[in-house]
């Protein structure tokens, strides 16, 4: 039986307090689109994306108006492109060219898979893979690129760290004429999923079916509206408590929007991804949460505390509420997409090293951070070790996505608009990690990878 108040909970959830759908998710596997010749391989890509995906976004948008909830994102996710130039050499931006079509002729917002996993070594077609990535971000709208460099099980592939440094340099400086965007839709992994909704990151494992649907939901400013009518005297435990309720109920309307696209598309529901993903909207920021239970402002003292707390509650309240939790699922912190991050980070409350504390408990990692256009690439390539480590010495999954601003220095700002938001380009240590980069060679996986 329907409850009237549960109903009216959940419309106000979507009309007051920012509750989406942050991403209906199709997962495409291309391996039987591989093939000798490059142009024939594309050919494959287009007719099998375009047969499959053609009614994503008439389906999305067909549940919107069905049951009211906004779905913001409609996004395809592909099998690593450097698999199947592997198989055909030759160019790979002519692939990325080929997904960039098919995306807008389906209408969807971005697609993921122009990828590579090297946290081993590198194979046939990943090298070549990578090193097309600044062309092929810069050439594209809608393409996004991520490159895995680290496992538990693998270690840390620190020839592939030095390498990406200089590619997401030289990602942005093609596209400096754009705020460096394509830098934005660059992520660096370790620890990758394969079934993650979210871009940049997304990309349609070698383990997953033919064909899937996930879902990314999202609901931070449902979370701190819950809080907000909390006593001041509440206990952190309560507060959890609350997070988790306030989660089942986010995670169970994900729950409806995959069953009901996976049966009008005819394809299997894979996983929701439970994540608290922020927007640049006033109400609906992870740092308004972290300061509704008690900080000041995000960054103080407490802040990785409290974001623990929050992700572990978050969890907890989704499993409870799917058997079909995967993906990420967590916290975000993207400073440039939350709208507290901003007003945290232009404070000087929060901090780069603060960040990369707060990113060992919560989802991924140091993501949408704009760095001063002069950083170096072996700079980057720390940064990226870093977090790496995190991930690597933890089993989760950590990531970089940082903006090198080119031409622009700390304290200003670039602006990306829609759901990218503006950064404010952060304070780096000016201290220099070259001669550890440059050494290259590889960090081994951890004792925690001893496993079986």
């Amino acid at each position: 039986m329907l409850n009237t108040k549960d109903i009216m909970e959940t419309i106000t959830m979507i009309q007051d307090e920012h509750l989406d759908i942050r991403t209906t998710t199709m997962g495409i596997s291309l391996m039987d689109c591989c093939d000798s010749n490059i142009d024939r391989s594309c050919e494959k890509i287009y007719d099998k994306i375009y047969r499959l995906a053609k009614d994503l976004v008439k389906t999305g948008e067909d549940i919107e108006k069905k049951y009211g909830i906004p779905i913001v994102n409609k996004r395809i996710s592909v099998t690593p492109i450097s698999l199947l130039t592997a198989a055909s050499g030759g160019d790979p931006v002519k692939y990325a060219k080929v997904l960039d079509k098919v995306a807008k002729d389906i209408g969807v917002n971005f697609i993921g898979g122009y990828s590579a996993l090297v946290q081993k070594g590198f194979a046939a077609g990943d090298e070549v893979l990578i090193k097309s990535i600044p062309q092929a971000l810069a050439e594209t709208d809608f393409v996004c690129s991520s490159v895995n460099v680290g496992s538990t099980k693998a270690g840390i592939n620190m020839n592939a760290v030095k390498l990406m440094g200089q590619i997401v340099k030289e990602t942005a400086q093609l596209t400096a004429d754009k705020q460096c965007i394509g830098a934005a839709k660059l992520v660096v992994f370790c620890n990758a999923p394969e079934d993650n909704p979210f871009m940049a990151g997304a990309f349609h494992g070698v383990g997953e079916p033919d064909c899937v649907i996930n879902v990314g939901v999202s609901g931070p400013g449902v979370v701190r509206s819950a809080l907000a009518k909390m006593p001041k005297e509440a206990s952190l435990s309560e507060i959890a408590d609350l997070i988790k309720k306030t989660a089942f109920k986010i995670t169970r309307m994900g729950q409806l929007v995959g069953s009901e696209a996976s049966k009008a598309l005819g394809v299997p529901f894979g996983i929701i991804d439970l994540s608290l993903a922020p927007t640049p909207a006033v109400g609906d920021s992870v740092a308004h949460i972290l300061e509704e239970i008690g900080l000041e402002q995000c960054g103080t003292h407490g802040t990785t505390a409290a974001l623990a707390m929050l992700n572990d509650a978050v969890k907890k309240g989704g499993v409870m509420a799917s058997s079909n939790v995967g993906g990420l699922s967590g916290a975000f912190i993207p400073v440039s997409e939350d709208a507290g991050m901003i007003a945290a980070a232009e404070s000087g409350t929060l901090s780069l090293e603060k960040l990369e504390a707060m990113t060992a408990v919560c989802s991924v990692g140091l993501d949408m951070i704009v760095l001063p256009g002069d950083t170096p690439a072996e700079t980057i390539s720390a940064i990226i070790a870093d977090e790496a480590a995190i991930g690597m010495v933890n089993s989760k999954t950590t990531a970089v996505r940082v903006i090198p601003a080119i031409g622009h220095s700390e304290g200003e700002m670039l602006d990306f608009g829609g759901l990218l938001g503006k950064g404010p380009i952060m304070k780096i240590n000016e201290k220099s990690s070259a001669v550890m980069i440059n050494r290259g060679g590889k960090i081994p996986a951890p004792m925690q990878s001893l496993k079986n």
